[in-house]
């Protein structure tokens, strides 16, 4: 099915919706523009264009499903980071489970695209939201769907809406362990964890499969830190488990992990002891298929585990120097819209000469801050840089770059787009 829908996203025709792209491609099916491989830099493609990295979006993809296969630990990658269908089936046909979700919507593109299994890291009290997913459930035997409780009221608004939407198959659910005090969601003590846990059971439309929580909100999270909370998470499973709550289920579901922790995840996973039903032990990492050039870069387990492998950094965000006032100060047209800058600003790393085409590193050139529509550069006296120049500069937090993009050309080294990323936020 992913493969139809991939298809369709080809079939769309490039318009103005779509910044970046050649002006003369317009009228052209994104599948003919791609099947004529044009030069990102010669093309004709306008500025600012964001593009990802052909060899180092494959080099990812393969490399977190080496480790989830050596580490043993099912995986669903959470999709709000790219929400790019064309990625989720690249991903699934790479192993994956499934896709994570944080919100209705999410989900709702993830069916849009046959998408069989959705973890919802996310307890789930729309009345609306509710009602389609009954719907959904009710359509399709074949779909999988579980999310987040982490509340009795919690629990009471879900069954009332499954009740009142006629569901015909409960909503598998796993308690979310909060992560301490201060953190975010999530329930705060195993007492509690058990009293909603005795509210699923109390309602026919829920049924208790796992649990579950997001390690990356351990208050001053460190190795210690976090790997003692999720032996918590582990324990509270076991708990549960020897005291018969998972009767309803073939498997228990225990996940956790982000993308600065999952190596701590796959340790303490490892010391699962064996519990009364086969154990789904579901990494949720998201943030791989890109990299960064900035947040993730630092915090990759990667770096302490470097034996493992390394991932790479996919985009590159092309500006052109549109004003040089000084000799000290320089301006692209690129700016908040275009770019990441939530946690890092863009990161200045080549430099595409507007007269020879020749790409050189960008020496002596800083992102010191962003406009709107425009990136400030602070240059030094060993900058070389004109207007007319093109700037190519990493991005940090793949999160908040993908979002600003619906149509993302993917880009092999020399610089050929061999094909186009639809994103649906």
């Amino acid at each position: 099915m992913a493969a139809e829908e991939h298809a369709d996203e080809h079939a769309e025709y490039v318009d103005h919706r779509f910044k970046g792209l050649p002006p003369d491609a317009e009228g052209l099916t994104v599948g003919a523009l791609a099947a004529e491989r044009r030069s990102l830099f010669t093309g004709g493609f306008t500025t600012p264009v964001l593009a990802l990295s052909a060899e180092s979006v494959e080099h990812n993809l393969a490399l977190l499903e080496t480790y989830a296969e050596r580490h043993g630990l099912a995986f669903a990658p959470h999709g709000k980071t790219s929400m790019a269908p064309q990625l989720f089936a690249r991903q699934l046909d790479r192993g994956a489970w499934g896709i994570t979700a944080a919100v209705p919507h999410q989900a709702r593109v993830y069916r849009a695209f046959g998408i069989p299994r959705i973890f919802l890291a996310n307890e789930l009290v729309d009345a609306a939201a509710l009602r389609w997913l009954a719907g959904e459930l009710d359509r399709d035997p074949g779909f999988r769907f579980v999310c987040y409780v982490d509340s009795v009221r919690g629990v009471e608004l879900m069954d009332e809406a499954l009740r009142a939407a006629g569901a015909a198959r409960p909503v598998d659910v796993v308690v979310e362990l909060g992560a301490g005090e201060g953190a975010r969601t999530g329930v705060r003590t195993e007492a509690e964890c058990a009293a909603v846990a005795d509210a699923v059971a109390a309602v026919p439309t829920l049924r208790l499969t796992g649990v579950a929580g997001y390690e990356g909100e351990v208050p001053g999270a460190d190795g210690a830190t976090v790997s003692a909370w999720l032996r918590r998470l582990v324990a509270l499973a076991a708990g549960f488990d020897a005291a018969g709550r998972f009767a309803g289920t073939d498997e228990i579901v225990i996940s956790a992990g982000g993308s600065a922790w999952f190596d701590a995840v796959a340790d303490v996973f490892a010391e699962i002891p064996a519990l009364s039903r086969p154990v789904c032990k579901l990494l949720r990492s998201g943030a791989y298929i890109s990299h960064d050039d900035g947040h993730y870069r630092r915090l990759t387990p990667f770096n302490r585990v470097a034996e493992e492998g390394a991932l790479q950094p996919a985009f590159r965000l092309w500006a052109q120097v549109v004003s040089r006032p000084s000799a000290a100060q320089a301006f692209v047209n690129a700016g908040k819209r275009d770019a990441a800058y939530d946690l890092d600003l863009p990161e200045a790393q080549v430099v595409r000469d507007g007269r020879t085409g020749e790409i050189r590193p960008a020496t002596g050139i800083t992102v010191t801050g962003l406009s709107d529509q425009h990136g400030w550069l602070a240059t030094s006296a060993e900058a070389e840089l004109e207007v007319g120049d093109w700037v190519g500069m990493g991005l940090s937090h793949p999160c908040t770059s993908f979002d600003k993009w619906q149509l993302i050309p993917l880009v092999e080294a020399d610089g050929t787009v061999t094909d186009f990323v639809r994103t649906y936020f």
